[in-house]
């Protein structure tokens, strides 16, 4: 017999199933806590213009944005030009949107970007797709240029790039979301199988990515000092063991206590996580666990 989420699930078109699966890796990104100087269900974090449910309506306010966009790579089938263009169309229409639901706040930004193209990938690998398949048709997405793209935007990650010599997140798409195949989806399967609850393996899949991404959200808040910190203190959680350790709790603390004081906040590897719980959403076997018999127990 069928679950009832199985049947609502199946009811829908490929395009708004694959939109729903890319909402809730945003709000289950943004629920995760306790996160290092992110926003989440517990607090704000760095951030004195974001909080938890801000975060949530403007995710939930992007699904038609990223329905749109997988029906756009269903229709194309390939990573063509014309897809690429009609992704930074749409991607442009998502911004306006998120702007107008959290009247000029930025929440995801990045997330539209790299989301908007691993969805758009994912709908033209189909039900088959490996992540490293759908991160390698993103990545040529994003290597095609889009002609109608501004050359120049204020924002602060742009800026980021200019003045740090990093790529930002262009780049981690150019290449097939290394931190994401690499990094993120390897410790979060590699702690589930060493029975971490849910929530410490997505916590442990956040500082993997966070302890090798030049994240422009902390450059941009705090400079290379403290991103060079940032990317330590989240290496030497995983050295410990891991969230679910007493050791590695402690040394997380220590990460939250130091972004507090910088004023410092890892968005770009919130987004990452995001992007990693997308592509793990879409094999739900991943380490032989069933999503519904996951434990989301306490770290």
């Amino acid at each position: 017999m069928k679950s009832h989420v199985l049947e609502r699930v199946e009811s829908r078109s490929a395009g708004e199933r694959l939109a729903e699966l890319v909402v809730d890796a945003l709000l289950d990104e943004a629920r995760l806590a306790p996160k290092p100087g992110l926003v989440d269900s517990r607090r704000n974090g760095a951030h004195t213009d974001l909080d938890f449910a801000l975060m949530c309506r403007s995710a939930r306010a992007l699904k038609p944005a990223f329905a749109a966009m997988a029906e756009a790579g269903r229709a194309a089938a390939a990573p063509t030009l014309a897809l690429r263009e009609t992704l930074g169309r749409l991607g442009r229409e998502a911004e306006a949107t998120m702007m107008s639901t959290t009247r000029g706040v930025n929440t995801h930004r990045g997330a539209i970007w790299a989301m908007g193209l691993l969805v758009a990938a994912a709908a033209i690998e189909g039900p088959d797709g490996t992540a490293s398949a759908i991160a390698e048709v993103a990545a040529t997405i994003a290597q095609t240029p889009d002609r109608h793209a501004p050359l120049r935007t204020a924002n602060k990650g742009e800026r980021a790039c200019r003045e740090f010599g990093v790529t930002g997140a262009r780049g981690q798409a150019q290449s097939g979301f290394p931190h994401v195949i690499e990094l993120g989806l390897p410790e979060l399967r590699r702690s589930r199988i060493r029975g971490d609850s849910e929530t410490a393996s997505r916590l442990n899949s956040l500082l993997a990515i966070i302890s090798r991404l030049d994240d422009t959200c902390v450059l941009s808040r705090a400079g290379a000092a403290v991103l060079t910190a940032f990317q330590e203190h989240a290496a030497g959680v995983l050295a410990a063991g891991g969230v679910a350790t007493l050791s590695g709790r402690r040394k997380l603390r220590q990460l939250d206590s130091l972004a507090l004081a910088c004023n410092a906040s890892p968005g770009g590897a919130a987004d990452l996580l995001a992007a990693t719980l997308f592509l793990d959403g879409l094999q739900p076997m991943a380490a032989g666990v069933r999503l519904a018999e996951r434990s989301y127990g306490e770290v």
